[in-house]
């Protein structure tokens, strides 16, 4: 993909935020012309407790936080480092609903769509054992990034599967133009349907 594409993930206290679940980790890598190009990360302080079970998971401890810039000063540079880059993520369910309620504390609002890997991945890898990003980046022998479950290095395993997806709809679907709008569509195809759109898709790039 040529254009810059924002790939984020959030390490968090639980599943929806709220006063009382909030980020505690944000990563951002830049894709452009297939490569992460530019990175962003940074532990944040929203002043909730990390629970044990997440400390477990993620390494990020209550003392980290204590230390960690305020959320809202992360988000403002995270948002300003992302500008109006088009937005991806892994599961992007989850990451666009913090990215929303982390900026709307700031009174900012998105106006990009996410590109999503995990809906992508399942659609385009049927193949793949399961479509867990850990999975999907042994399996298709991408870069090992770091510790899963810290937000840089699953931003950085989500950017590299999305340019293998963009590979894949490159070569084994013989699509020249891939951008974001094409995957945030392709995305919401049921599976069982994918072959005859990427068909028709394929034979209108023809014309």
């Amino acid at each position: 993909m040529r254009q810059r594409v924002a790939v984020i993930d959030f390490e968090t206290t639980g599943i929806t935020p709220g006063p009382d679940c909030r980020a505690t980790e944000i990563g951002v890598a830049m894709v452009e012309n297939g490569r992460v190009v530019d990175r962003f990360q940074s532990l944040m302080n929203a002043g909730v407790r990390v629970p044990p079970m997440i400390e477990a998971l993620t390494g990020i401890s209550n003392a980290m936080l204590r230390a960690a810039p305020p959320a809202h000063a992360v988000m403002r540079d995270a948002a300003a480092f992302v500008g109006s880059a088009p937005l991806a993520a892994h599961n992007a369910s989850f990451d666009r609903k913090f990215w929303d309620y982390e900026l709307a504390q700031l009174g900012l609002a998105r106006g990009q769509d996410f590109a999503c890997t995990l809906l992508l991945s399942r659609r385009l890898l049927p193949q793949a054992p399961n479509h867990k990003l850990g999975t999907l980046t042994r399996w298709a022998s991408l870069p090992d990034t770091g510790r899963a479950h810290r937000a840089l290095a699953d931003a950085e395993m989500a950017a590299n599967l999305l340019c293998h997806l963009e590979d894949t709809l490159r070569g084994q679907f013989r699509l020249g133009d891939v951008n974001h709008g094409m995957l945030c569509k392709l995305q919401k195809v049921a599976a069982a349907k994918i072959r005859p759109y990427l068909d028709e898709l394929q034979a209108a790039q023809r014309v």
